[in-house]
């Protein structure tokens, strides 16, 4: 081998630099290896739209890296990295002004439930309150590698077995249905059915209360903050830890294909030069896996990633403005994040137009604006926005153009007078999404789908699901457990896993006659 290390790291998102680190703090010498020219993944600020203005390309808001357990073992502060939060987290808009919106603060919350309905802040501060009493044992369940046993042990040790399993009733069913245990207002079911829309499983099907529930949970433990400077600050954070510690990184580096010999990996390919190492960790989506490691792995494992599903894709748009969004909802003028898309018919009419192939005249849009929690991104008084909403794998791409329009009619709807303060736009296509980061595959952004059979067993149903057939070889994407948004916890348990199967082959070979 022409340069050889203990291990490899193909990847440089947040999930491939948690691995290499953790590697690296164990004591082995790691290369991380980035097909683009610069690390980050899905975490990357540019300039998209006119001088001045930072925008964040991909993701942009950070309840997940707040929560996570891998970054906060991490010193990331003195690597650069600060979060700031916005005055509230998010806010639903509705027609006429109105709206509902999440803050960290229960009591603030309520409130803003009890101006739709009297009683629907009170039945929100019943049903979240005993997670918010187990949420230690939560966060280790939901962001911990699998399975997530040791973490819903305990959850379920607080609340007891009946309660356990009426809290398991709960959040496994629709979040039509849950909202409506919950809440007598239609503004109030909006808001709660805006979080599970986060992921691509509709308002009436099993499971999609399970976001609406955890999104919202996270934004009154660890609330839904930004990365001063830009999402690049995570990885430059991350980049800065790793090279501390001596690990490295080279960028204009795809894997062209794994090698290995007698069962067991023994490096990757690499823009023509071979780097060896006997752990390789990819942080891939099962598409990535099976194009670089196809050659070396058993038929029947390949037959299963395979099946792997992802998600529909997204079309986002960036715009740089002159001033803050009029939104007439008032709330929502100091959110980081906004739901908008009216009531639960028109939300449910948006996901089903979606679901049967089409593009809906009234899109749901998942957007924020940065700049009101770090004004650093803009010229002084100016702000930044940015918007997504998904569209089915079958849309014409041809009908693109029409559908920001629509997007901005929607924020137009909402916020009169918000057409006349755009200075420039951005508009990236699915294509465009996979064009600049393969692992979003179609423009899926969380790197497949998140239906409950899928969500819990990524890539494929597996007591060790970062594990491949081949010794050595581990993947620790978002395609793997606990899934999408930026925390670092798939990579660092694939480095676990590799970790723990060092271990056991130095034992092994110190203990063999």
């Amino acid at each position: 081998m022409s340069d050889s290390r203990d291990a490899i790291v193909v990847g440089a998102g947040p999930n491939g630099l948690s691995a290499a680190i953790l590697l690296a703090e164990s004591g082995y010498s790691v290369i991380v290896l980035e097909a683009e020219d610069r690390p980050g993944g899905a975490v990357k600020t540019d300039a998209l739209t006119v001088p001045g203005f930072l925008h964040d390309t991909f993701s942009g808001v950070y309840p997940a890296a707040a929560a996570s357990p891998v970054f906060a073992r991490m010193p990331l502060g003195e690597h650069g990295l600060r979060l700031l939060h916005p005055p509230v987290a998010m806010a639903h808009v509705l027609d006429e002004g109105r709206g509902a919106a999440l803050h960290r603060d229960l009591d603030r919350t309520a409130a803003s439930l009890d101006d739709l309905n009297d009683g629907d802040g009170e039945a929100w501060r019943r049903f979240i309150s005993l997670y918010l009493k187990l949420w230690p044992a939560l966060r280790r369940a939901m962001l911990g590698g699998f399975p997530p046993a040791w973490g819903s042990l305990r959850a379920a040790a607080g609340l007891g077995f009946a309660e356990s399993l009426e809290a398991a009733r709960m959040i496994l069913q629709p979040v039509s249905a849950l909202a409506d245990e919950l809440f007598e207002s239609d503004g109030s079911k909006a808001w709660l059915y805006g979080s599970a829309l986060h992921g691509d499983v509709a308002p009436d099907a099993s499971g999609s209360a399970v976001f609406g529930f955890y999104l919202n949970l996270l934004g009154h433990a660890v609330g839904w903050p930004v990365a001063e400077g830009g999402s690049g600050r995570i990885t430059h954070a991350l980049v800065s830890y790793l090279s501390s510690l001596g690990g490295e990184l080279r960028v204009n580096a795809p894997v062209e294909r794994v090698l290995a010999e007698h069962g067991k990996v023994r490096g990757v390919v690499a823009g023509g030069e071979v780097f060896g190492a006997n752990v390789v960790i990819c942080d891939v989506t099962p598409k990535g896996l099976l194009g670089i490691a196809s050659s070396v792995l058993p038929e029947s494992y390949k037959k299963k990633m395979a099946r792997y599903r992802y998600g529909p894709g997204s079309l986002k748009v960036d715009w740089a403005l002159s001033g803050p969004v009029p939104w007439s909802y008032e709330a929502a003028r100091t959110a980081g994040t906004l739901h908008v898309g009216g009531g639960t018919r028109e939300l449910s009419e948006s996901v089903a137009t979606e679901k049967l192939g089409g593009l809906p005249e009234r899109p749901f849009l998942l957007a924020a604006q940065p700049t009101v929690a770090d004004p650093s991104r803009a010229p002084e008084g100016c702000h930044t926005l940015w918007a997504y909403t998904h569209v089915p794998p079958s849309a014409d791409t041809r009908g693109f153009e029409q559908h920001v329009e629509r997007i901005e009619a929607q924020v137009e709807r909402f916020a009169p007078g918000f057409r006349e303060l755009v200075l420039g736009r951005h508009v990236l296509t699915p294509a465009d999404l996979e064009g600049r980061n393969r692992n979003l595959v179609g423009g899926d952004v969380n790197a497949g789908s998140q239906a409950p059979d899928q969500l819990f067993f990524r890539p494929l149903p597996s007591l060790s699901p970062y594990r491949t057939p081949l010794r050595g070889l581990y993947i620790g994407s978002a395609a793997t457990f606990p899934g999408g948004a930026v925390h670092g916890v798939p990579g660092d348990a694939a480095a676990r896993a590799a970790l723990t199967d060092l271990r056991l082959r130095r034992v092994r070979s110190t203990s063999a006659p």
